[in-house]
């Protein structure tokens, strides 16, 4: 019981750390691409430190192992990169409630992943869901740039929904650190183009913004959700994630000013409903 009570607060607080990591993309004047190389970069080297002086092992048993860890980090690096780019050309509030359908993504996904039994009932909640996308929408458009925010949020959830699913299986075998800190170096690696063909200027505030970024709301978010599916399950931890959105809409009001309009509560409402559904309906 003690284990179970450690992660799930390890998963309330990783969360909430997520929550408000969506600010950032408002605060760091740089390319999304460049903000998510930041990210993990330093993501992968505070882990590094950590495991080092914790002397923690960087051994990984089967080099399938390997692939799985590589492939989630990519997927990382797109999850992140989609997600602040839905919120550089929308808002706080529409990229994170895009990312949050990943619940209704794992629900639908999870029975695939382990062969589990598919619940058709799960079906109803995403067409549910797409109704609350629908009235989110000022238009059908993808001129408009709430419309395209909130496209990239959701294919962003998708891709989160497929990292959590390979998580719950590597996390039976390793540490949560480990798992995040491969991943991130992983996602590091992928990115390192992007140096090259991107235009920026870095300044020593963003460079803080980023260590502060990939320190606390990234390695150490990173780790305790992956942490936290040791003994939880993907779909028990996306109930807890479902809060990701409120915890971000209320950051943005306070911190940014950002003031969500009546259509996009309503809509993100029947989309975080929908999710909590999804994972309080699962057996």
């Amino acid at each position: 019981m003690k284990t179970k009570t450690t992660s799930l607060f390890a998963i309330h607080l990783a969360v909430l750390l997520f929550g408000f990591a969506g600010l950032f993309g408002k605060w760091v004047d740089l390319p999304a691409s460049l903000i998510v190389f930041g990210r993990v970069f330093f993501a992968a080297l505070f882990l590094f430190l950590y495991m080092v002086a914790t002397k923690k092992s960087f051994r990984v048993i089967h080099s399938r192992d390997f692939l799985f860890l590589f492939l989630a980090g990519a997927l990382l690096a797109f999850h992140w990169f989609t997600f602040f780019y839905s919120i550089q050309i929308s808002s706080v509030a529409i990229g994170i409630l895009g990312v949050s359908t990943f619940s209704i993504f794992s629900a639908l996904l999870e029975a695939l992943f382990f062969k589990e039994k598919f619940c058709y009932k799960n079906l109803i909640p995403a067409f549910l869901s797409v109704l609350g996308i629908y009235i989110i929408l000022p238009e059908f458009s993808f001129e408009n740039k709430i419309t395209q925010g909130l496209f990239w949020a959701i294919i962003s959830g998708l891709a989160f929904a497929i990292i959590s699913l390979l998580n719950r299986k590597q996390v039976q075998k390793y540490s949560g650190s480990l798992v995040a800190f491969y991943q991130d170096l992983s996602a590091t690696f992928v990115l390192i183009p992007v140096l090259f063909f991107v235009d920026y200027q870095l300044t020593w505030t963003g460079i803080s913004q980023l260590i502060m970024l990939g320190g606390i709301f990234t390695a150490i978010a990173h780790t305790l959700f992956i942490t936290g599916l040791s003994t939880i399950k993907v779909h028990q931890a996306s109930v807890i994630a479902n809060m990701e959105p409120v915890y971000g809409i209320v950051f943005a009001f306070f911190l940014l000013n950002e003031s969500p309009s009546l259509n996009v509560l309503l809509g993100g409402a029947i989309i975080v409903g929908m999710a909590f559904w999804v994972s309080l309906s699962k057996k």
